[in-house]
């Protein structure tokens, strides 16, 4: 079987590598039509493993994860894919039943997140100002994600197995060939021929689908900005990731630095998003009024866009109405943390028409990731 994935995000990549190595031994080809793979949201990604993020389906995918989070095969990585950072999420007053919701949400899936004081939250992040806010909640099971270290080992894998890598080749059209039961794909690198494409392309897949004439999800690419501050204490990177209830700021350590983002979701067509100034104003507004942080001056700005579906699901599986044409999209803010998962998952419904045993104890709700539900 041939087989054509889309996109060398952190989804293509993990997809290719899952796939390269089953059983049946199909022969895969990554296709990215960037000079370099992972060079929009994959790169971009401030991502941080929270296990009680996204909807309940991409919970479970989270689950599914973490053992190739936790302990990646060996040949695969040069350094371990995990650094512990708790999640610290402070409420007003205002927002108190919000964090009640969040506390309730949290604990049903890590027992281990607990509501702590004021005095706590602000001695584990100092520039808190505590006659902001009057709860805070801490996740301490959280931790940052190194992203080039996995997406690197997907693809360190995948060439392990066998797979091949085309960067600069973007699909421009596919056509389903019923006579011979096959794509015929053409690229800006030439044509080529596949059993399956496996729809990766994050922000413009519903464009790959398009040019495959597939009927697009409504899938929503949503901008977000962030930029670094420099820090002025010495021991800033041992903090914990901080945010409100409300999801309107974070502020990250991040080496001598602070990465800082206003968790905006502005609509945006697929492109190579750029950070606007009036949405890192905003961000240093909200963050000056919450934090001590004085920030008068950044030192980088960027942005990447987080897809969604409608529903605010992922959505991974053969299309109903053309099964040679499977998808893996719509991972909005969670597409790093999930991506092992994810990428099992579109193997295992394409090679072998059901989930595998790594999905028995994550309650999988496989209805609310499954494409069907649009159609």
């Amino acid at each position: 079987m041939k087989i054509v994935v889309v996109g060398g995000g952190i989804a293509g990549a993990s997809a290719a590598y899952h796939l390269a190595g089953h059983s049946r031994s199909p022969d895969v080809t990554l296709v990215e039509a960037e000079a370099q793979l992972a060079r929009h949201t994959t790169g971009r990604s401030a991502a941080q493993l929270i296990l009680n993020y996204g909807e309940a389906p991409v919970r479970a995918l989270t689950v599914a994860s973490l053992p190739f989070l936790i302990t990646p095969p060996e040949d695969l990585v040069d350094h371990r894919l995990l650094s512990p950072r708790s999640l610290l999420t402070v409420a007003t007053e205002a927002q108190s039943p919000t964090l009640d919701r969040a506390l309730a949400e949290g604990r049903a899936m890590d027992p281990s997140i607990t509501e702590i004081t004021m005095e706590e939250a602000v001695r584990r992040f100092p520039p808190l100002r505590p006659d902001r806010f009057i709860r805070a909640m801490l996740e301490p099971e959280s931790s940052d994600i190194d992203v080039a270290g996995l997406h690197q080992a997907m693809i360190r894998g995948f060439r392990a197995r066998g797979g091949a890598i085309a960067v600069s080749t973007r699909v421009d059209a596919a056509r389903w060939r019923a006579g011979r039961g096959d794509w015929e794909i053409e690229t800006t690198k030439g044509v080529l021929s596949a059993d399956v494409v496996v729809d990766c392309a994050g922000a413009w897949g519903d464009v790959v689908a398009e040019r495959a004439e597939v009927a697009p999800i409504g899938l929503a690419p949503l901008r977000r900005t962030a930029f670094t501050v420099a820090s002025r204490w010495t021991d800033s990177q041992q903090w914990p990731l901080v945010a409100d209830v409300d999801h309107s700021w974070y502020v990250k350590p991040d080496g001598s630095q602070f990465l800082c983002s206003p968790a905006d979701e502005q609509p945006s067509e697929p492109c190579d998003a750029k950070a606007e100034e009036i949405d890192v104003a905003l961000a240093i507004d909200r963050i000056n009024n919450a934090t001590s942080l004085e920030i008068r001056s950044v030192s980088s700005t960027w942005a990447g866009l987080r897809t969604f579906a409608p529903d605010r699901s992922m959505i991974i599986g053969p299309d109903p109405d053309r099964p040679q044409f499977v998808w893996c999209v719509g991972q909005g803010g969670t597409g790093i943390q999930t991506a092992p998962g994810a990428g099992r998952l579109t193997c295992d419904l394409l090679l072998d028409g059901e989930p595998g045993s790594a999905f028995d104890h994550c309650d999988l709700d496989l209805r609310r990731l499954l494409p069907d539900r649009f159609r």
